[in-house]
């Protein structure tokens, strides 16, 4: 599978910009603030249906413009695909492949598989739990449809009881029976959640913590570690146990809406025990694994995008990354940096094809 080429129109800071790449390697470069990453991002978005860095899809749109559109076409299982994801003010954002919309934006994910590495994933250290689950969540949702199906229904029906804990609060009132129904139904999708999360991380850990070890080729050893209530008891217990709790805060306080992902390092928290080199190397072993667990699972390369991470490491990892590329590890790789001279100089020692973009 490889990107052939995109158009963007109205997106972030780009009037209109084409873009025809090359099989291998791809590099943005320029100055800070010219757009290197807005191109990833738009890269990203055509996989993941939005953007990695803004949430707020209307943010996406080119100030003073009424619409986006990022066009691309791509060449998998050699047949040329068109993927165009548009977004007009006040209208919803469409997704077409081969010039039919999705009805659910949630079919198209794991079309195109994708890894991006960038600063940004230090949010996956310092933020909350969500975001780690976050994280959990995109890699099987790449390659599960039914999780991902299992995962919004979950969601919506969080969502419904919380609406009820909060109308029982403000009408004075209480009826456990309607309550009953969704912690059925949270039992019921929370259980197939749970176990799969619990396959996923059992399946990833040996590979992070290989990709960790060629990394720092250190002896100090990593863990992430899964954390769940439905470890200690089935989920219509919790439900049941914490009922009073709910009914106090408004909210559901047990699920696996409240999963978390641990890092660690020796056993203690990274976010406070690891140096920004350790914290660093960490991110981009998870990254990597990431990446080869998704190719082992679906028999194809992801799309890889490497942020601006050339001005984050030091020489010694910017050669194991190399190294990997010349060992054909990756598919299609797409870098973008600030200094010119250093991505010409890296993508020459990987003897790969590759294509520069001054921007």
């Amino acid at each position: 599978m490889y990107l052939k080429k995109i158009s963007l129109f109205n997106y972030k800071n780009f009037s209109e910009a084409n873009f025809e790449f090359d099989k291998k390697i791809n590099c943005f470069v320029g100055k800070n603030g010219i757009g290197k990453t807005n191109v990833l991002d738009a890269i990203y978005h055509l996989a993941y249906g939005k953007s990695y860095f803004n949430p707020l899809a209307i943010q996406n749109i080119k100030h003073g413009e009424e619409f986006f559109v990022i066009d691309a076409e791509i060449e998998k299982n050699e047949r040329n695909e068109q993927i165009v994801c548009s977004l007009k003010k006040g209208q919803k954002k469409i997704l077409k492949r081969n010039g039919k919309a999705y009805d659910k934006f949630s079919d198209h994910i794991g079309f195109i598989p994708l890894v991006i590495i960038s600063p940004a994933d230090r949010d996956l250290i310092i933020e909350g739990s969500e975001t780690r689950r976050k994280f959990m969540d995109t890699v099987i949702s790449q390659l599960d449809s039914h999780y991902l199906q299992q995962l919004i229904q979950y969601q919506k029906v969080i969502s419904q009881r919380n609406a009820l804990l909060k109308y029982f609060a403000l009408n004075h009132v209480f009826d456990n029976d309607t309550l009953s129904i969704y912690n059925e139904q949270l039992d019921g999708y929370g259980k197939t959640i749970f176990e799969k999360r619990k396959q996923f991380i059992e399946s990833f850990i040996p590979i992070f913590n290989t990709h960790h070890q060629a990394i720092t080729g250190s002896e100090e050893t990593v863990q992430l570690v899964y954390e769940s209530h439905l470890f200690e008891k089935d989920l219509l217990t919790l439900l049941q146990e914490n009922i009073n709790k709910d009914r106090a805060l408004h909210y559901t306080s047990v699920g696996i809406h409240k999963d978390d992902l641990s890092f660690e390092i020796d056993h203690y928290p990274i976010k406070k025990f690891g140096s920004q080199g350790q914290q660093k190397s960490f991110l981009i072993a998870l990254k990597l694994a990431q990446f080869e667990f998704l190719k082992k699972q679906s028999g194809v390369k992801p799309l890889l995008l490497f942020d601006d991470i050339f001005d984050k490491l030091d020489e010694s990892r910017v050669a194991k990354i190399i190294e990997m590329v010349n060992k054909d590890t990756f598919g299609q790789l797409f870098i973008s940096d600030t200094h010119p001279e250093r991505t010409e100089a890296i993508v020459k020692s990987t003897h790969q094809t590759y294509k520069i973009f001054n921007l």
